[in-house]
């Protein structure tokens, strides 16, 4: 099945941005796709309606991608730090139960996650406990950061202690500056210690993001079938 988990272990690594390139992707190569944010902070209050940034972000790039998500706050904070702001408990059966007829509906169905795998969203309930409710393999993004390696390592024996698979590792946002040996020693020291691979390099595409731009940066720099495990006929057309 032609599902992933999007999560890293920071806000700003760009979640939302690689959750949009590959589906948008993934739609241009004619597979009908759906992006489900299950959990929404730091929602915007617009002519008094509160309406999520990323998923605004995703209609941008492709507004034919179905969306979809559970919950919602304006309060910028953990999912359960910002339901309890807000007096609301969030329900993971709910949430996978949404999602289930989600991939149902799809060819191919992103999870935009909110937070990283340890944080929690309800009593006793952290992210990676939904993650393994809802059966889905994980992909890991990172930006090139000294602490990258630590970052990524944590979040991957975390997946694998609670038996979430971790697809594989994007390294994402370079700029042209970056030295190319940080690339190289996250690279290396990620694969070595954890057996995960370092799936996709995505280079910084500036603030305002072009869909074309993004969708050739995913197929180059990206190897999609090894995210999702299966041989795509279409890519050969594609390229």
């Amino acid at each position: 099945m032609l599902n992933l988990y999007i999560t890293s272990a920071k806000h700003g690594d760009g979640k939302t941005f690689i959750s949009s390139g590959i589906a948008a992707t993934m739609q241009s190569l004619g597979y009908s796709t759906s992006v489900y944010k299950p959990i929404q902070t730091g929602g915007v209050e617009i002519n008094g309606f509160i309406q999520s940034p990323d998923i605004t972000f995703i209609k941008s790039i492709d507004p034919y991608i179905n969306t979809h998500y559970s919950y919602m706050f304006k309060t910028k904070a953990e999912p359960l730090i910002a339901a309890e702001a807000e007096n609301e408990a969030i329900d993971i059966e709910l949430i996978n139960g949404e999602y289930s007829k989600l991939i149902y509906n799809s060819d191919c169905t992103i999870v935009d996650g909110d937070s990283g795998l340890l944080s929690p969203i309800a009593a006793a309930v952290q992210t990676v406990d939904l993650v393994k409710r809802m059966q889905v393999p994980c992909l890991l993004i990172v930006t090139p950061k000294e602490d990258s390696i630590n970052d990524a390592l944590l979040s991957i024996y975390t997946a694998q202690e609670k038996g979430v698979e971790i697809r594989g590792v994007i390294i994402n946002n370079i700029h042209q500056d970056c030295p190319k040996t940080l690339l190289t020693s996250i690279t290396r020291v990620i694969e070595e210690y954890s057996n995960i691979n370092i799936l996709g390099l995505m280079p910084y595409l500036g603030e305002k993001v072009i869909p074309e731009d993004l969708i050739t940066g995913i197929l180059n720099g990206i190897d999609i079938e090894s995210i999702f495990k299966v041989k795509i006929e279409k890519l050969e057309f594609s390229q």
